[in-house]
């Protein structure tokens, strides 16, 4: 049995959901969302709880049972507080600034690299060597963060370049005479 599954999704005050067949609707302070289930699970919406229960006892159906209560927790979150992704910059002459819906990073390229942060997201530049990624659907917001990651990745032996805050980078030790 699936233990994630098994617990039901609590509404906070604020949120509604709707359900139309196997689509449940999610709305919220923050946003709207919506999820369509697939037919091997059955969403039950009563009052202020959410529960979503399998349709047989096939492997399909409890993989989906797990996947499904996840998606809809994680859209009551999205909803209501959102998701947020915080990148830090290191290295001589890194930075980042925000033009509009242009993401701007000198990273030791010969040009700048221009990122266009898509709908649905919002990036903002606190310091020249901070990214903050917010928005409320948590794989774009992930999404994003690694794309913005992936232009300079943290190298090993001094430890420059994009790197989630709190990460933990394994560092080297360089060439030894």
């Amino acid at each position: 049995m699936s233990r994630i599954g098994k617990k039901p999704v609590e509404l906070p005050s604020g949120v509604t959901a709707t359900l139309s067949g196997q689509t449940i609707e999610v709305k919220g302070p923050k946003a709207t969302q919506s999820f369509t289930a697939t037919d091997d699970v059955t969403i039950a919406v009563d009052g202020n709880v959410v529960s979503i229960t399998p349709r047989g006892k096939s492997k399909r159906a409890r993989q989906q049972w797990g996947m499904s209560r996840t998606m809809v927790a994680n859209m009551v979150m999205g909803v209501t507080a959102g998701f947020k992704k915080e990148l830090e910059i290191i290295g001589v002459g890194y930075r980042a600034a925000i033009n509009g819906s242009t993401l701007k990073l000198s990273l030791g390229y010969s040009h700048e690299v221009n990122y266009e942060v898509p709908q649905g997201v919002t990036v903002t530049c606190p310091k020249q060597t901070e990214i903050v990624i917010e928005g409320d659907d948590p794989q774009l917001v992930g999404q994003v963060a690694a794309n913005i990651r992936d232009w300079r990745r943290p190298e090993p032996y001094k430890g420059k370049g994009i790197r989630y805050k709190g990460e933990f980078i394994f560092r080297k030790e360089g060439k030894k005479k």
